[in-house]
């Protein structure tokens, strides 16, 4: 028998699924646009052709919140977020079986971790799987999984919750570093109490985007940052450019000559990096072959995350 259920199959379009994942996932028709690369007016049209084939609202718009997902929204979304991963894990193991490792890959990371320690591994990655296509997003904010801002994460936080697998990456080092130009303008520095007169440049505080980020104050109390910023490559460009102290990963500052670090055995703090991804990703080559390499540039350079070595080295 020929139900209303049959007609609306027979009208849906498979490919508005994927606009409509993008809807869902950025709330905004615009975004999803940019992302698929088309107008936004392609994306408005295709989800109303969904809407009229499923015979049901899937998103309350505004102008204010943007696209919301209804109660039938969030039914569907889940069937078609499973829909896609399955697509996705067919199309690895067709497409790896018996050849080289490829897809792509979008791994979402801290600013400072995803610029000076990610953007060279990454590029020796590719050499060792040209195959593999990579978006590295180094950002200062928190990057989802749940909306597929990426595929994989390192970020400061354990996730909590949710359907994700995670591994400890490394721990790294923080210390407080001049350039030798300030220092040498400077009366000495011998005790934490001869800091008190010295300028700090370090983040916003109420823009962090994780109360890791918070050490200043905890470290050196009272000390005055006379520059503040919302990203971490910011501090250390000011302060190679001699406008104060600052506490800077390791795994940056170690590396530039110019930089040295000032009372490294009163003023040192220890931060971890957590690798995450969706667990329905977890076992697609390409992410699994990714997941391994980074966990072996992180242990390969356990020297230049804690400090004792300015050399970065490569798997």
């Amino acid at each position: 028998m020929y139900t209303s259920s049959n007609h609306a199959l027979s009208k849906l379009n498979w490919d508005d699924l994927r606009f409509f994942l993008e809807v869902a996932r950025t709330q905004r028709a615009s975004a999803a646009a940019k992302r698929l690369g088309v107008d936004y007016t392609t994306v408005a049209r295709r989800i109303r052709i969904l809407e009229e084939a499923m015979g049901t609202l899937l998103f309350d718009k505004s102008r204010s919140s943007g696209f919301t997902l209804t109660a039938e929204g969030q039914q569907l979304v889940a069937y078609v977020d499973a829909m896609e991963t399955t697509v996705q894990s067919a199309c690895d193991q067709v497409a790896n079986t018996g050849h080289a490792v490829s897809g792509h890959v979008r791994i979402g990371s801290t600013e400072g971790f995803g610029c000076f320690f990610l953007a060279p591994q990454l590029t020796q990655f590719r050499i060792a799987h040209p195959h593999v296509t990579v978006d590295l997003l180094p950002v200062p904010h928190f990057v989802s999984l749940t909306k597929r801002e990426a595929d994989l994460a390192i970020a400061l936080d354990r996730p909590d919750r949710g359907p994700y697998v995670f591994t400890k990456l490394c721990d790294y080092n923080l210390k407080l570093y001049a350039t030798r130009e300030y220092l040498a303008s400077q009366a000495p520095i011998i005790t934490k109490d001869d800091l008190r007169n010295h300028d700090f440049v370090s983040y916003v505080d109420d823009l962090a985007f994780s109360d890791e980020l918070l050490y200043l104050e905890r470290t050196v109390p009272g000390a005055a940052a006379g520059l503040r910023t919302t990203s971490v490559i910011a501090q250390y460009v000011a302060t190679l450019q001699g406008g104060g102290l600052a506490i800077l990963p390791c795994f940056m500052a170690a590396q530039q000559p110019m930089l040295v670090p000032v009372l490294p055995e009163e003023i040192s703090l220890t931060r971890c990096f957590w690798l995450s991804c969706r667990e329905d990703l977890r076992k697609l080559r390409r992410i699994t072959v990714l997941w391994d390499y980074l966990r072996t540039a992180a242990e390969e350079n356990r020297a230049l995350l804690e400090g004792t070595s300015g050399t970065l080295r490569f798997v």
